[in-house]
């Protein structure tokens, strides 16, 4: 039943997907120029599929959460208590698992696009930070409401994002070290998506482990 409300309210926020597309091309090109300057000035260039693909996001996530309503359209209203979203209903459960996906993506695509947040923390208080500045903007603006959850939620959904960047990462660069011919096209995979001065999560911070073989 839960999944019933999730695939409903995904299909309903799909017609604004366009939009943030749109949106997040415009921003791409903008951040394409930027890097091309960093170029120029002999600066290390960040991945620039990375930036497109977080800059797509980002503004999808504005659409979606700010653009798709109107000012005043929800009660200022701040929720502290922990927990209190989950369990009430069915309906409140769903919402709850949502705030998890929305920030899937961003757990992956941040640390892609900006090399000095792949390590753990780092790219956590990112997400923090981004999650916090959408629900104090909503409740400025009264456009959502105020909750702490959805902040828990949220960072949860960046943690199990990095996690799969991490993945990624470490399969890819594993794939670039290795001599079989076979895996030639994985290899000009990963020099293009992770370029070989991009550094890998800090050894200075926390990282999450490998997943367990046993």
């Amino acid at each position: 039943m839960i999944w019933k409300y999730i695939i409903r309210d995904l299909n309903g926020a799909m017609q604004y997907l366009p939009y943030g597309v749109m949106a997040g091309a415009v921003m791409g090109l903008i951040l394409n120029a930027m890097n091309a300057r960093r170029e120029r000035k002999g600066k290390e260039a960040f991945p620039m599929a990375g930036l497109m693909v977080f800059s797509l996001y980002l503004m999808i996530i504005l659409v979606i959460t700010f653009f798709s309503r109107e000012d005043g359209s929800r009660n200022r209203a701040m929720d502290l208590e922990l927990f209190s979203t989950w369990g009430i209903n069915t309906r409140n459960n769903a919402f709850v698992v949502e705030n998890v996906l929305l920030f899937i993506p961003y757990g992956f695509a941040c640390p892609w696009a900006f090399p000095w947040l792949r390590g753990f923390f780092r790219n956590i208080f990112a997400a923090f930070v981004t999650s916090l500045g959408v629900e104090t903007f909503q409740l400025i603006t009264g456009r959502g409401y105020f909750q702490i959850d959805d902040i828990l939620t949220n960072v949860l959904g960046g943690i199990i994002g990095y996690w799969m960047f991490w993945l990624v990462y470490h399969t890819l660069q594993r794939i670039r070290g290795s001599r079989s011919t076979w895996c030639d096209n994985s290899a000009w995979l990963s020099m293009h998506f992770f370029p070989a001065g991009s550094p890998a999560p800090a050894k200075s911070e926390s990282v999450l482990p490998p997943p367990s073989v046993s």
